[in-house]
């Protein structure tokens, strides 16, 4: 199916949206704030070589000087000798025999900075791509752990046809698994063009230079989501839009020829209504066009999806409603994976079937969805309990993570107490309290909904209290106050 790409750019933030059939498929979103700077390369200065810790600081430009450990120093392995072998012996060279202050060094940020600490860096450069990740200045040929053993030797051995005799070592990347040759060929030259152009930045730049900036969203959609079926890729920003065809031109020229700049009046994301898609995309509850309904829970350990027939009576018989709108919701959750970049565990309890066909039926659409998503997802069969099991790939942070925090009120629980369940916690704080001070009065501030019930439904109650530990009771509401917040003052 044929598919457009939606660009929405703002000094702030980039959003991109992939529509389908006038539907939205995915979305990516980036923040210019929240950009980190692992995969940066830059040239270094060696700032400080401190021999007790075997670390030295280095000057990249940032507020507060990187950190180069001993074993984050690259030598290349001698002839027969594995990279781990090689590492551990480098790590008995004491770091002040292999660094000198004032030196320049090409360093990438492998951590970023936190709180007072500055970004740790390694000397081993490496340059990430679609299909594979690009190491210069080694020319080992290494496969994911994550595929499967039985095809790792096919793909090295494949992919060492492509690189041929021109240097540089290449780790397959788990989603190359089922690349095209012509894929890997274009990843190869991309690769090998953008560490040209960083080593020649390192002879005409001045140390504490940026040398290669990992990809940002913008030149990422060129590289990541163009595909065959893309039909046009609009950006709403002239400015942009120039620099992404200068990008495409040089590295993909074959996707840049279907930029496009979008001059309409009308924000780009209102054509397919995608802040209406998004605010959904948030929430528990999908609809299915039939009627029917999805609950989706996104949890620490886990995602579960439960399907419901809601108000659908459509079908001849029971059997066949259940089955009508198990079909429709196998449709609806891969969309909805997508959307909310769901990863990990994700546990779908569709309606009950009794007919072995039908299961079939389901779980082949669900398969066929799933096969559509450029994110690799495992799925299983119906297990005894009538649910299916699925994983599907860590990429990003999910959408609701991205976008959302917890509610401070019922702190992510998503409940709160009720205002009676308050009260009667309120009461037995008082008689706690009441027994380790002797005040003038308690005073009590709370939500205006808990108050309303001590002075209507719990007066007796409050009043009995107030006779019990021989103290009046004074009661405060306190509109900023959540539900089950609540303070005993003693006065």
């Amino acid at each position: 199916m044929q598919e457009d790409i939606l660009i929405n750019w703002s000094p702030q933030e980039t959003r991109v949206a992939i529509v389908e059939g006038g539907a939205l498929q995915e979305l990516h979103v980036e923040r210019t704030l929240e950009r980190g700077l692992v995969g940066n390369v830059y040239l270094g200065k060696v700032a400080r070589v401190l021999p007790g810790m075997q670390s030295a600081f280095i000057d990249i430009g940032l507020e507060r000087a990187a950190f180069l450990h001993v074993a984050d120093v690259w030598h290349p392995p001698a002839e027969g000798e594995t990279i781990s072998a090689a590492r551990n012996a480098a790590t008995q060279i004491p770091i002040e025999k292999q660094v000198f202050e004032g030196q320049s060094l090409m360093v990438q940020v492998i951590k970023d900075p936190i709180g007072t600490k500055g970004a740790r860096l390694s000397t081993q450069i490496s340059i990430a791509g679609r299909m594979l990740v690009f190491l210069p200045q080694d020319d080992h040929i290494g496969v994911s752990q994550k595929i499967p053993s039985e095809q790792r030797e096919a793909l090295r051995t494949r992919v060492q046809a492509l690189v041929g005799d021109l240097g540089g070592g290449f780790i397959l990347r788990t989603n190359a698994e089922d690349a095209t040759d012509q894929e890997l060929i274009d990843d190869i030259a991309y690769l090998r063009k953008a560490w040209q152009r960083t080593r020649e930045a390192a002879t005409r730049l001045p140390v504490t230079s940026l040398l290669h900036q990992d990809l940002s969203l913008l030149q990422r959609v060129l590289r990541d989501l163009v595909g065959e079926n893309t039909q046009s890729i609009r950006v709403d920003s002239l400015e942009q839009f120039d620099q992404l065809r200068q990008f495409g031109v040089e590295f993909m020229p074959a996707a840049a020829q279907k930029l496009q700049h979008y001059k309409g009046e009308r924000p780009i994301f209102d054509l397919h209504s995608i802040d209406e898609e998004i605010a959904k995309a948030l929430g528990r509850r999908v609809e299915l066009k039939s009627g029917g309904y999805l609950i989706v829970d996104q949890t620490e350990a886990l995602t579960t999806v439960d399907v419901n027939t809601g108000g659908y009576v459509g079908a001849r018989n029971f059997d066949d409603t259940i089955f009508k709108t198990n079909l429709e919701a196998a449709q609806a959750i891969a969309r909805q994976l997508r959307l909310r970049n769901l990863g990990g565990i994700i546990v779908v309890d569709f309606i009950d079937m009794e007919r072995e066909d039908h299961r079939q039926a389901v779980l082949t659409e669900v398969r066929k969805q799933l096969a559509r998503d450029r994110v690799k997802t495992m799925c299983g069969g119906f297990s005894q309990l009538g649910l299916v099991e699925m994983t599907r790939k860590r990429t990003r942070e999910s959408l609701a993570h991205m976008l959302c925090e917890p509610c401070p009120m019922c702190d992510g629980k998503g409940i709160v107490k009720t205002p009676r369940s308050v009260a009667y916690d309120i009461f037995r704080e008082i008689l706690r309290e009441a027994r380790q001070f002797d005040p003038k009065e308690f005073r009590v501030v709370a939500s205006p909904k808990v108050i309303e019930l001590f002075l209507d439904e719990e007066s007796q109650h409050l009043a009995g209290l107030s006779e019990f530990i021989g103290k009046p009771v004074s009661l405060h509401s306190e509109s900023a106050m959540g539900q089950e917040q609540y303070d005993i003052v003693l006065i």
